[in-house]
């Protein structure tokens, strides 16, 4: 299955064939592709918990509001965004070097422009890390799509309970929880969308006004 086949077939599901599993190694191929979503400076703010032992997944049901499909799915990931992602930049800007890819003058151009950007400011990191942590997930959904294998992206949870129940730290930000594994029967195709033509502006000019001005 090409992209375009997975980003048109992929639809949010609520129903898991129970008798299927999905191995540790596919969950890793997937998060491996996940990681490939763009991040601003590279920084890679997005962390994953995957939880794959039912009585976990039914506690996480029951802070998941009693949505069933927490429980039936092979697999729950839980999708953090770290707000502190920078913190770990010159490591992460020194791959780079190390990979011949920049000179160390851009390592440390790099590096500082991240202390200037997020350090001091925490809700501009917060924005940020959530941003790389959304873009994660698509393609992580996406790339599972591809693979023959569901997804259903939630944001229906107790926040603060999931992080007691999971001891998330402060610094990481429930962004979502996915349910992973084999659709069965039962679900919904993929409902219609807008077309472009009805949510975009073509060929604006700077100063003009539009569709979207008011």
């Amino acid at each position: 299955m090409n992209v375009f086949e997975a980003l048109t077939q992929r639809t949010s599901v609520n129903y898991f064939d129970t008798e299927r599993s999905v191995d540790s190694d596919t969950v890793a191929e997937l998060i491996n592709y996940a990681q490939k979503a763009p991040t601003a400076f590279n920084i890679q703010h997005t962390r994953y918990l995957v939880i794959r032992e039912q009585s976990s997944k039914d506690a996480l049901k029951e802070i998941a509001y009693g949505q069933q499909k927490v429980a039936d799915a092979p697999v729950v990931i839980l999708v953090l965004a770290d707000e502190l992602g920078h913190e770990r930049m010159p490591e992460i800007a020194q791959r780079g070097v190390d990979a011949g890819i920049y000179d160390a003058g851009v390592r440390d151009y790099m590096v500082g422009a991240v202390n200037n950007s997020y350090a001091s400011n925490p809700a501009s990191a917060h924005d940020e890390a959530l941003r790389s942590a959304s873009m994660a997930t698509m393609n992580l959904m996406t790339a599972a799509t591809a693979m023959g294998l569901a997804t259903g992206p939630m944001i229906g949870f107790d926040a603060q309970r999931l992080k007691q129940a999971l001891h998330i730290g402060e610094r990481y930000t429930p962004a979502m929880m996915i349910t992973l594994g084999y659709a069965r029967e039962g679900n919904w195709p993929g409902k219609p969308r807008l077309a472009a033509e009805e949510v975009s502006v073509f060929d604006l000019k700077v100063g003009e006004t539009h569709a979207f001005s008011d």
